[in-house]
C-alpha cells in the first residue's frame, strides 16, 4: 500500500503549510520546537518517521535562524531514520549573493546550498529564485517551480491593451514567459544599481502609451527599485500598472511606497508571510497548490515537469 508523505512545518510559514496540507487531505505532521534562553534552536519529532518519506516546509528569509532550524530539522529527520528528507523552500534566502561581483565577498547562495545537502536534505522544491544557476549549486535531485500559474489567471481576460514588463535586464526570460502566457507585448527597464537596495531607472525599451502594464519579477524587497519602475512607466504614457511578485520580503518602508504609489494592484504570493498582512494595494495568491501538486507528485515517483514549465526560447 502507497505510503502518504508525511509533511511538517518549520516556523516560518506555517500558514502556508496548512494550506498545503488541506489541498491534499493530510495533517500537518507534529513536530516540537524549543528556543532556549542563550538562542540555541532545538527540535524534535513528535511522531514516527522512520521509513517514511518526510517533506520539511521552511521559507529562509531572514532572520537567520529560518536557516538554521531547516538544517536541524533536516538532520533531526535523518537522525529519525527517514527514507527520503525533502527541503521545500518556498522563498530561497540568500539567493542574490549568487557570485563574486567584487573582491572579497562570499558565495552564499553556494555555502547555502552546502549547509543544505550536508545536513542531509535527499531532495530540493522551491520556487522562482533569484538567479536560475543557483540549481548547479546543488549535487541533490532540485525542483524549480515557478509562481506565473498564480497570477496568469487574473490578466488572461481583462485588462485589455496588456503588454509585460520586466524591471531589469536579468528578469527578462521570466517576463517573456509570461508574455507569451497572455499574449502580450514585452517591455523591458534598463536600469543602474549604484549600490544594493538603491536602483536608479534608465531607460525604457518598448512602448507603453495607452496601454496597461503588468510588472514581474522574482521578489520586491525596498519597493524602490519597484516604485521608481512604476513612476517611469506613467512619465511614458501608461494607464493601469499592475505587479506580479512572487516574494514578498517588502523590508523597511516598502508596504508605504506601493500604497502610494500609482499603481493599481501588486499582487504576491504566500510564500513569505506578510508582516502585516495584506490590504491596500496588495492582494496575497496562495501558492500552496503549487507545491502541494509538487509534493505529492514527487511522493509517487512522478514526473512534475509541467508545474515548472517556462519559456526556454
Amino acid at each position: 500500500m502507497e505510503q502518504q508523505p508525511l509533511i511538517f512545518s518549520g516556523t516560518s510559514n506555517r500558514e502556508l503549510t496548512g494550506k498545503i496540507c488541506n489541498y491534499l487531505n493530510l495533517a500537518p505532521g507534529i513536530i516540537d520546537f524549543r528556543t532556549f534562553s542563550d538562542g540555541e534552536i532545538w527540535v524534535k519529532f513528535m511522531e514516527n518517521v522512520r521509513g517514511r518519506d518526510v517533506f520539511i516546509v521552511q521559507s529562509t528569509h531572514p532572520p537567520a535562524e529560518n536557516l538554521m532550524e531547516l538544517l536541524i530539522t533536516i538532520d533531526a529527520a535523518k537522525r529519525a531514520s527517514a527514507t527520503r528528507v525533502t527541503a521545500v523552500i518556498p522563498y530561497f534566502g540568500y539567493a542574490r549573493q549568487d557570485r563574486k561581483d567584487q573582491p572579497r565577498v562570499a558565495i552564499s547562495a553556494k555555502l547555502v546550498a552546502n549547509l543544505i545537502t550536508t545536513a542531509g536534505a535527499d531532495r530540493v522544491i522551491t520556487m522562482d529564485l533569484h538567479a536560475a544557476q543557483i540549481q548547479g549549486f546543488f549535487d541533490i535531485p532540485f525542483d524549480h517551480l515557478y509562481a506565473s500559474p498564480a497570477f496568469t489567471g487574473i490578466f488572461k481576460e481583462q485588462p485589455k491593451n496588456l503588454v509585460v514588463v520586466s524591471p531589469d535586464l536579468g528578469g527578462i526570460k521570466l517576463a517573456r514567459s509570461y508574455a507569451k502566457r497572455l499574449e502580450a507585448g514585452l517591455v523591458v527597464i534598463d536600469k543602474r544599481r549604484p549600490k544594493p537596495n538603491l536602483a536608479e531607472t534608465m531607460n525604457i525599451i518598448g512602448d507603453v502609451a495607452d496601454k496597461n502594464v503588468l510588472i514581474v519579477d522574482d521578489l520586491i524587497d525596498t519597493g524602490g527599485t519597484f516604485v521608481n519602475a512604476v513612476s517611469a512607466l506613467k512619465e511614458r504614457g501608461a494607464l493601469e500598472i499592475y505587479g506580479a511578485i512572487t516574494h514578498p520580503l517588502l523590508s523597511g518602508d516598502a508596504i508605504k511606497r506601493i500604497n502610494e504609489s500609482e499603481l493599481t494592484k501588486l499582487y504576491v504570493t504566500d510564500s513569505i508571510p506578510l508582516k502585516y498582512g495584506a490590504g491596500g494595494k496588495i492582494e496575497i495568491r496562495s501558492a500552496s497548490e503549487l507545491f502541494a501538486e509538487a509534493i505529492i507528485r514527487s511522493n509517487r515517483n512522478e514526473s512534475i515537469s509541467s508545474l515548472f514549465e517556462i519559456d526556454k526560447s
